[in-house]
């Protein structure tokens, strides 16, 4: 069965990809990152659902997919530019 989506963790990103970002770059890829997370996150649970229904009528259901990882990718980015948005003391 697939992992539910508030268990992916996100996985480590280097904040060196955002070190030369100013404040607006920072913010903009928060915002971007965010609505990509919401985005994957729907996809998971939809793959949660259709796992279990699958799981039903066959006896098994699937696994994680692609929607996984890149959601754990995604929450690793945006933790990275998190902690470069407080490094310069943004907001």
């Amino acid at each position: 069965m697939p992992t539910p989506s508030s268990q992916i963790t996100g996985s480590y990103t280097s904040g060196l990809n955002y070190e030369k970002f100013d404040c607006d770059k920072l913010s903009t890829e928060m915002a971007s990152l965010a609505r990509r997370e919401n985005q994957l996150h729907i996809a998971q649970e939809q793959r949660a659902k259709s796992s279990k229904v699958q799981a039903f009528w066959l006896g098994y259901g699937q696994g994680d997919g692609v929607e996984a990882s890149e959601l754990a990718n995604v929450r690793g980015e945006k933790e990275a530019v998190r902690k470069a948005y407080d490094y310069k003391n943004c907001g």
